[in-house]
Order: structure tokens, then C-alpha cells, then sequence
């Protein structure tokens, strides 16, 4: 059974200054991102309880806006031991959320930006459409980070100099594409789950080149049938 200071001591970042973009991705056996469009679908309790612990331990959780829509994201609040715990360790109690949209096809009514206990952030670009910027603008802190596209570089260092270098990416697919894509992937933690899904699901990461980037291993964490993998850049 998994423990409170058992996944801290796992997941753990010795360096907290330098950048650091670290993914958290559930998968089936046969490689599914989803069940029925949905990546929580594919997790149990001890799934939850890693995503708690790094969610616990960033300074922003990055998402895509398709990843909102989908998964139902409403405002990230930490639980009250969770905010202690952070205080104690000198940092800000709650995350921030930071949603990377080109379109910017959000509704600022959502969930995310009026049920969340910091003011998110928006990741664009320059060409983004200007209603839906300034709509926006009023409901988030508004970051531009390319000319015609989202330039994943320029992102990590956006959020790297506003004092957010430990991000934790919960996806979509698209937007892992294009960080592994940009070289900046960091580490990847992966929850395995045990079924093998079929049907049209996607992997965890599409789009992008096809590019091989070298991973090691750093652990593997078994909790039941579920395997909890970490990895980082080789």
C-alpha cells in the first residue's frame, strides 16, 4: 500500500531553481491514453494518490485547454495538509494552473478560471484572436509565448522566470507532441493501468515530429496490478 512520505521521497525534485517540465500520463496496457475519451477513466485510488503527491510537489500544472474541456477541470484547490505541507517547505500553498490554448476556445465562465484560488494563467500567441484575448484577460494573467504558434521553449521560461520553474504537464496528447517535439520533456511519470483497452483511443502523446528522445529509468512502483513509472532525460 502506498504511503504519504513513501511517493514524496519517490517523487522528490533535488534542484527546485532549474526548469524542470515533468509529464504525468495514465496508460493501458496496450498503449490506450483513454477509455471512452476520458484519461481518469483508465485510474484507481492509488492513481489518484500519485497524482495528489505531484500536483504536491509543482509550482504550476500545466494543461492544455482540449484537457479541460475534456477531463472536467474546475478550480485546483490543494487539501489543507497539502497547503500546511507546502507552507512548511516555504512555498506558495496552492499551485498555479496554467492552460495553453492557440484558439483560445475557452469559455471564461469556466470552472477553471471562477472556482480557482489563484488567478490562472493562459499561454497564446501573438495571432491568438484579440476578443478572446481581451475576454480572457479579464479572468487570467494572459502570457504570449510565440508569434503565429505556441513556442514550447518560450513557454517553459515564461513560467520559469515569473518564479514557476517545477511544471507538471497533465496533458492532452498534442500538447506532450509538441514539447517532446521542442526537447522539453524533462521526465515522465507513468501510471500503468492493468487493461488492455483496443477500440480508436489515442496514445498519450500525438502530433509533432517523430523524434526519439533517450529516457532512463528511475523507479517502478507497484501498488497492486497498477505500476507507477518514473523516468527523466537520459
Amino acid at each position: 500500500m502506498l504511503n504519504r512520505e513513501e511517493l514524496i521521497a519517490k517523487y522528490w525534485i533535488g534542484n527546485r531553481t532549474e526548469p524542470r517540465v515533468r509529464m504525468n500520463f495514465v496508460s493501458s496496457l496496450d498503449g490506450a491514453g483513454t477509455h471512452d475519451g476520458r484519461s481518469g477513466a483508465l485510474g484507481n485510488a492509488d492513481d489518484k494518490f500519485v497524482f495528489d503527491t505531484l500536483r504536491l510537489l509543482t509550482d504550476v500544472i500545466l494543461v492544455g485547454a482540449g484537457t479541460v474541456r475534456a477531463e472536467g477541470y474546475g478550480g485546483i484547490h490543494a487539501s489543507a495538509a497539502d497547503a500546511s505541507w507546502r507552507n512548511l517547505q516555504g512555498w506558495p500553498p496552492q499551485p498555479r494552473v496554467a492552460i495553453v490554448s492557440s484558439r483560445l476556445d475557452l469559455d471564461p465562465a469556466h470552472g477553471v478560471f471562477t472556482d480557482s484560488p489563484l488567478r490562472p494563467l493562459v499561454l497564446t500567441h501573438a495571432a491568438a484572436p484579440a476578443e478572446r484575448l481581451a475576454a480572457l484577460s479579464e479572468v487570467a494573467d494572459v502570457l504570449i509565448c510565440g508569434e503565429t504558434e505556441i513556442d514550447p521553449v518560450a513557454m517553459v521560461l515564461a513560467l520559469a522566470v515569473r518564479g514557476m520553474p517545477q511544471i507538471l504537464c497533465e496533458g492532452g496528447p498534442h500538447l506532450f507532441g509538441a514539447l517532446i517535439e521542442a526537447d522539453c520533456v524533462d521526465e515522465l511519470c507513468l501510471s500503468l493501468s492493468p487493461v488492455l483497452e483496443g477500440g480508436p483511443a489515442s496514445r498519450i502523446a500525438s502530433g509533432g515530429a517523430q523524434i526519439s528522445r533517450p529516457m532512463t529509468l528511475l523507479h517502478a512502483l507497484p501498488a497492486g496490478d497498477m505500476l507507477f513509472l518514473r523516468y527523466e532525460r537520459a
